[in-house]
C-alpha cells in the first residue's frame, strides 16, 4: 500500500509540471479535482435504473461470497505452494509495476503521442480515485479478515484495519489501469491484453491466499467503473473548447463566448 501511494504522489508531481496538457485544456490538478468530484458524486446523479443495477451488483458480490469464497480458497490452497515465480511477478502489476505502465505511457506522451499522454493522465487519476480513495475507505469501514488469517469468510472488524481484505487493492489498481487503456484504444488485442493481465493479478492474489473471490470481484468492478468514468469524463473536458468572438450590433460592441461543451 505504501509503495502505491508513493508512486501516485510522485507521478502526480511529474504530470502536474509536464508539458502534456495543451493551453486550451484544464490544468492537470484541475482535471484530477474535477474527476474526483465527478466519480465520488456519481451516486447522487443515478436514476432508478442505475440504482437497481447497483443492487444487482451487490447481490452478485454477496452471492460470490456465499458460494465461491470458501471453495476457491480451498482449491487454491490445495494447488498453490505460494512460490510460483510467474504469479509473484504478475501480482506486481497491481502495485509497483503500475509505475512502469504509467511511466511508459508518460514517456510516449512526452515524445508526442497524444493518446499515450491521455492514458498516463487518466491512469493516474483513476488510480488516485479507485485505489487511493475508494478501496481504502471501504477496507477501513468493512474490516474483513484476510483468508490467511483463518478466521472464516465472514469475520469483520470495522475500523480496525485499513489494510483489510475487502476489496482487493491490487485488483482495483490493475483494473483501473486496464480500463483506462482499453477505453483509449479501439484495437481488440489491446483491450483483451489489458483486461487479461488485470484478471491474472486477481488470480495471483487468490493464489497467495491474500483475498477471497468476492474481494477480487469487487476490486475489479471498482477499478473498471472508475477507469471508464474517468476516461469518458476527461474526454468531454478535453474536447470542450471556448472561443471569444466579437459581437457587433447597432450601437454596441461586445464579446460573445462560443463553445463546445
Amino acid at each position: 500500500m505504501k509503495h502505491r501511494l508513493f508512486f501516485l504522489l510522485s507521478a502526480l508531481g511529474i504530470l502536474c509540471s509536464a508539458h502534456l496538457a495543451r493551453a486550451d485544456q484544464p490544468s492537470y490538478p484541475e482535471l484530477i479535482l474535477d474527476d474526483i468530484h465527478h466519480v465520488i458524486g456519481a451516486p447522487a446523479r443515478w436514476d432508478k435504473t442505475e440504482w437497481q443495477q447497483a443492487g444487482w451488483v451487490t447481490l452478485g458480490i454477496l452471492g460470490t461470497a456465499a458460494l465461491v469464497d470458501r471453495p476457491l480458497q480451498n482449491e487454491m490452497r490445495r494447488h498453490a505452494p505460494n512460490n510460483n515465480r510467474f504469479m509473484s511477478q504478475v501480482e506486481r502489476f497491481g502495485a509497483q509495476y503500475a509505475v512502469g505502465v504509467v511511466g511508459g505511457f508518460y514517456l510516449a506522451g512526452a515524445a508526442g503521442n497524444n493518446t499515450a499522454a491521455e492514458v498516463a493522465q487518466d491512469g493516474l487519476a483513476a488510480s488516485l480515485i479507485a485505489s487511493g480513495l475508494i478501496t481504502p475507505s471501504i477496507k477501513l469501514v468493512v474490516g474483513r479478515s484476510r483468508p490467511r488469517a483463518n478466521a472464516g469468510i465472514a469475520n469483520f472488524k470495522p475500523f480496525s484495519d485499513p489494510n483489510a481484505s475487502f476489496p482487493s487493492g491490487h485488483t482495483t489498481e490493475a483494473f483501473a489501469l486496464a480500463s483506462v487503456i482499453a477505453n483509449h484504444y479501439d484495437e481488440l488485442w489491446v483491450q483483451y491484453s489489458a483486461y487479461s493481465l488485470a484478471g491474472l493479478v486477481g488470480v495471483a492474489r487468490s493464489y497467495h491466499d491474500a483475498h477471497f473471490a468476492s474481494d477480487i470481484l469487487t476490486g475489479a468492478l471498482i477499478g473498471t467503473l472508475v477507469g471508464q468514468s474517468v476516461v469518458t469524463h476527461n474526454r468531454t473536458l478535453r474536447t470542450a473548447k471556448i472561443t471569444l468572438l466579437p459581437d457587433l450590433t447597432a450601437g454596441q460592441a461586445g464579446v460573445r463566448v462560443a463553445g463546445n461543451f
